[in-house]
């Protein structure tokens, strides 16, 4: 199915909604739908962002942009996960008791403001990924239009292109709390030192980049074409310099470079 077909599948759909809460992060594919959500529904659409330690501010502020710029009305809202110790402990299903958090929180709202739906923006891809959070999501109800319609990531990106969203190339940003290998506790003061960390990067030029936390090492991912000059440009004492002053004791750098998912292989290698 062409794009133009699955877009028009996505306005049927909304459109027989009438109504819809979404929760929307102010990624790629939130973001997809809130847009498709209010050319189709206008004020009868609502995007609601949770705000939490695992969010960085500087994506707080790119979700309230992103929405003053498509036009649909935009709420924020304050969510607990921090408080469970089944999410702090950080299992391997941890992304399970984020997102009953969040749906948690957003389910009865939909129902005071009379929201008949709650929407997320998982994709099809998404959908054959380790991903803990959809069960959650599914259990308490919510719907996932792209994933409906088969709208695979890329796809999300040519669509979000097509509709001329400048921020059709936006690189992905997962909560902070992916950053901890399973297992490892995550707390407040861990959370901000990989925030400090990655928003110090990010003033290099580096916009897709994650700090990975394991105890006091903080291991940089970048994608693999930049490796060399990064090493060759950044003035690296003054990085480690900085990032202890953030509180690591040691910093290191990923030969094979950022891959997405790839904390997850060591559940793969539990299973041999």
């Amino acid at each position: 199915m062409a794009i133009a077909e699955k877009l028009e599948s996505l306005h049927s759909l909304f459109t027989e909604m009438d109504r819809a809460l979404i929760a929307y992060s102010g990624g790629i594919d939130s973001t997809l739908v809130a847009k498709i959500a209010w050319d189709c529904l206008g004020d009868r659409a609502l995007a609601v962002t949770a705000e939490s330690p695992s969010l960085l501010p500087e994506d707080l502020a790119d979700a309230k942009q992103q929405a003053a710029e498509i036009g649909i009305r935009h709420h924020i809202v304050q969510t607990h996960e921090m408080d469970n110790p089944n999410y702090t402990s950080n299992p391997i299903n941890r992304c399970y008791f984020c997102k009953s958090e969040l749906h948690d929180t957003l389910k009865p709202l939909a129902r005071e403001w009379d929201y008949p739906y709650v929407i997320d923006g998982v994709n099809a891809d998404d959908l054959h990924d380790y991903r803990p959070g959809i069960q959650a999501a599914k259990e308490r109800g919510a719907r996932s239009p792209l994933a409906e319609v088969g709208l695979s990531k890329a796809e999300v990106r040519e669509m979000s292109k097509f509709l001329d969203l400048p921020w059709w190339n936006k690189p992905a940003q997962p909560c902070l709390s992916s950053r901890f290998p399973y297992g490892e506790e995550i707390t407040l003061e861990k959370l901000q030192r990989v925030g400090r960390a990655e928003r110090y990067l990010r003033t290099l030029g580096l916009a897709e980049v994650r700090v990975r936390s394991d105890g006091n090492t903080a291991r940089i991912e970048l994608p693999p074409h930049r490796i060399q000059s990064f090493i060759a440009s950044v003035n690296l004492p003054q990085l480690v310099g900085q990032f202890q002053d953030f509180g690591f004791i040691y910093v290191t750098l990923d030969l094979e470079g950022y891959v997405s998912g790839k904390l997850n292989r060591v559940l793969e290698m539990t299973k041999v």
